[in-house]
């Protein structure tokens, strides 16, 4: 699974998701993109499953891209565990997805199947997602 090699801080504060994605919301690499709509919290097992679902449904022809990387770990305390004390160990790691982000990218496969894989793909995602197609490409 994704996760870093080393970090700046262990715990880092949370970062918002609310507000449009800056960077990274256009199709750069492949034909056609998976887009969200809506912003959240994307962990390490979600991107692996969607992108285990990419692989699988396109037989491994084409090429796939994984443009988010969970770069934020989220911690969480034990259970059954009193209040104060600090903050709890880093449980996970984390992408944080804007709306207008594009988190996968495919190609070099035909139309049909690129937007297939895709919504199968978005199955996986807590956020609302689209298809979306390379400018000049069919949409």
């Amino acid at each position: 699974m994704l996760q870093p090699k080393r970090v700046k801080y262990r715990r880092p504060h949370s970062l918002k998701y609310e507000g449009k994605s800056k960077a990274g919301n256009e199709v750069s690499f492949g034909e056609f993109g998976l887009q969200a709509t809506s912003g959240n919290y994307v962990t390490a097992r979600q991107i692996e499953a969607a992108r285990v679902v990419l692989s699988r449904y396109t037989k491994r022809q084409g090429q796939v891209w994984i443009r988010i990387f969970p770069q934020m770990a989220k911690t969480k305390k034990p259970a059954e565990v009193r209040m104060g004390s600090g903050k709890g160990s880093p449980e996970s790691w984390v992408a944080v997805v804007k709306t207008g982000r594009v988190m996968f990218e495919i190609g070099g496969i035909p139309e049909a199947m690129a937007r297939e894989a895709l919504r199968l793909a978005a199955y996986k995602l807590p956020v609302r997602t689209k298809v979306i197609a390379k400018e000049g490409k069919g949409e």
